[in-house]
């Protein structure tokens, strides 16, 4: 294996390893797993399309989060170099244009794969392309600022794929319920990507990257990403009630006070804490939201007429 990355640095292309290293797999897990739950929303519709579903939970993960990876990495690579220099790109390990070569691959992948899987799909790959690129390359670059790169990503990684698995399943638009959860879920994102943002004030406020640490300080920013993070998941418990779920409703409730009582100690030291708020706090949001797929499993008959 040695020798086969060796040749093919010396032809001047990245190893395996490498590119795997600049798609990051660590970060394929939340559009996977929002992509599980808007298929399990719609279970009762799947009737042995479980090929497909397993087809639509790779073009979430390795293919469009994969490819928002390496468009980052690609546009960041001035930057990587002053911060991280022992990133893929900045380190050489990713040499040339190959970085930017394997985002434009991953992109067109990315689409053939979802034209298999119907025409919603193919649109929801091509809207979740455009904000990827948009969130890393000029002139957009949404991440710039806080309030809205992380707004973009958190649509894009759990309303995006919610709505799209279950586009996929039914051939048609998702019931109102269904697209209401997705979104809040989506909203609710905005604050477990702020978590992300604690660890790099200082360069961020050098490099002019307004997150929300640097726009309004820690505490602030910290409270923030508390609230917006609770309050949706309040709606959706409220919701749950309303569409006589309760015992969804109290599991997700349930879930929701446990992030509180972490929420507390967060917010006392939020630079000491956000990496671990983010493994405690993400663990128990993420498992909220299959608890409300499962409701609205539940719920699918009532709740069958579409938009």
């Amino acid at each position: 294996m040695s020798s086969i990355r060796t040749h093919l640095e010396l032809a001047g292309w990245p190893s395996p390893g490498a590119v795997l290293a600049l798609l990051k797999p660590i970060t394929w897990f939340p559009p996977m797993w929002a992509y599980a739950c808007g298929a399990i929303a719609v279970g009762s519709y799947i009737d042995g399309r479980l090929l497909q579903v397993l087809l639509g939970i790779l073009l979430a993960g390795p293919l469009l989060c994969g490819t928002s990876q390496a468009v980052n990495d690609w546009f960041d690579r001035d930057v990587d170099a002053i911060n991280e220099p022992h990133r893929v790109i900045p380190s050489g390990r990713v040499p040339g244009q190959w970085g930017l070569r394997i985002a434009i691959g991953m992109s067109c992948l990315s689409l053939a794969v979802a034209s298999l899987l119907g025409s919603l799909v193919l649109l929801a790959a091509v809207l979740g392309l455009a904000l990827a690129w948009g969130y890393s390359a000029p002139p957009f670059r949404f991440k710039q600022n806080g309030w809205i790169g992380n707004g973009v990503v958190g649509l894009s990684y759990e309303t995006l794929p919610w709505l799209t698995a279950a586009a996929a399943i039914l051939g048609s638009t998702p019931s109102w319920q269904l697209t209401l959860i997705a979104l809040l879920y989506g909203i609710g994102a905005h604050g477990i990507l702020t978590l992300n943002d604690f660890k790099a004030i200082k360069g961020d406020r050098e490099l002019g990257i307004m997150t929300l640490p640097v726009q309004h300080g820690a505490l602030p920013a910290a409270i923030i990403a508390c609230l917006v993070m609770a309050l949706p998941q309040a709606a959706i418990l409220a919701l749950l009630f309303a569409w006589s779920a309760p015992y969804h409703a109290f599991a997700v409730s349930a879930l929701l006070t446990l992030q509180i009582i972490c929420m507390v100690r967060f917010v006392r030291d939020p630079v000491r804490y956000a990496v671990w708020y983010s493994a405690i706090g993400v663990a128990l949001y993420v498992s909220g939201m299959m608890v409300s797929a499962f409701a609205l499993r539940a719920m699918t008959a009532p709740f069958a007429m579409q938009l």
